[in-house]
């Protein structure tokens, strides 16, 4: 007993030293971050759902002498089962599909280009990553942040450059908290007062048939498959989740993905992508630079949707309100609410939302879409 003492007392001694020590700052660091993280999503609301257990996993992962990512340790177990084979992201999909309503842009498709407009960042910050260094695979995951969409930034990088995944899924999750506070000076500095009063109606009732509804997801899977069939996972699961909550024949199984199974993937995920936050191996000039092409990324997102949205007020005589083209980024539905707040901030009367969620919806699809093409081009050159 008096051993078993001693050795433990011998580890702890082991611990405290390897902290102190130049080989444990990382990992000191690393706690830190958590301790941010945790403090975020605990007292500022940050997408707490994920953030969280981000968080507690980076923290369970830089603890010294913490085993948890090791082979057969608790964090590798969750990383090996949903990660690297890509169904964590792939069920998350399922209960965003489920939980998505595609009518504002069924009613209004020409809001669709607002959804293409706000992939522009993507293929702008695809190249910027490859000017600096970084390779083929490596620059499309980096450039994915700029959808805002944390589920396909991880499913693609989880794929592709998983030693990116920490630094890729902070990310996302960050700037897509972040939209209420990027967007808005981007919005205003792009468009003048009279664009911002624009008024466009609010929807009557809906006049898109629950035919069309039922069809749509089945035709947006059968499309993706034949243009860019790497992406076929993505879309087709967000679009299984869109058809069974249009179905309305399985209210269980829609609600479990809107609910329990969304919670219950989330949690795992969380921490898998924590465990990957080992200070040794995220704390890299690679980390600095990811996260600031993930701003550039949504910037130029922004812009992109904005100064479209000009141009179809200009097309349209001034009945289009460009502020709803910065909700053509995939961060649904936080970016529709910016572009009405943005809205009624200069006419009260002036109700842009269900506008906004066409273009959010588009974008969602448009993210999926961006990453489908891009895989699929790589799989054309042999690069993945």
């Amino acid at each position: 007993m008096l051993d078993g003492f001693v050795m433990a007392l011998s580890g702890l001694t082991q611990g405290v030293r390897f902290v102190f020590t130049f080989q444990g700052l990382p990992n000191v660091v690393m706690l830190g971050v958590a301790a941010v993280l945790l403090y975020l999503a605990v007292k500022k609301g940050v997408e707490p759902l994920l953030l969280l257990p981000i968080g507690f996993g980076c923290l369970l992962v830089n603890i010294p002498l913490s085993d948890l990512m090791d082979e057969g340790g608790l964090l590798r177990f969750f990383y090996d089962i949903g990660i690297s084979t890509e169904i964590f992201p792939l069920l998350i999909f399922v209960g965003i599909g489920a939980m998505t309503d595609f009518t504002p842009l069924l009613e209004n498709p020409k809001i669709l280009l607002f959804g293409a407009a706000g992939q522009f960042g993507i293929f702008m910050t695809l190249l910027l990553a490859l000017a600096l260094g970084f390779s083929q695979v490596e620059a499309v995951c980096i450039g994915i942040i700029g959808a805002c969409d944390g589920p396909t930034a991880i499913y693609v990088t989880s794929q592709y450059a998983p030693h990116l995944l920490g630094a890729v899924s902070v990310a996302a999750y960050s700037y897509m908290s972040l939209v209420p506070i990027i967007q808005p000076p981007i919005m205003r500095a792009l468009t003048t007062q009279k664009e911002r009063l624009v008024r466009m109606p609010m929807s009557a009732a809906s006049t898109v048939s629950p035919y069309t509804k039922l069809l749509f997801p089945i035709v947006v899977t059968a499309v993706t498959g034949l243009i860019a069939p790497k992406g076929l996972p993505l879309m087709g699961t967000i679009m299984l989740g869109n058809f069974m909550k249009e179905s309305g024949v399985v209210q269980r199984l829609t609600g479990a993905s809107e609910n329990e199974i969304a919670n219950i993937v989330t949690l795992f995920l969380g921490l898998a992508i924590g465990g990957t936050m080992e200070g040794h191996k995220f704390l890299r000039p690679e980390t600095l630079a990811i996260f600031g092409l993930g701003f550039v990324a949504i910037c130029v997102d922004t812009g992109a949707g904005v100064l479209l949205g000009k141009l179809m007020c200009f097309l349209s005589g001034g009945k289009i309100n460009p502020l709803i083209g910065a909700a053509g980024i995939s961060a649904y539905p936080m970016a529709a609410r910016v572009a009405q707040v943005q809205g009624q901030l200069y006419d009260r009367r002036n109700y842009l939302l269900m506008h906004a969620m066409g273009a959010n919806t588009g974008g969602q699809i448009g993210s999926v879409m961006a990453a489908a093409v891009m895989l699929s081009v790589l799989k054309g050159f042999g690069m993945a």
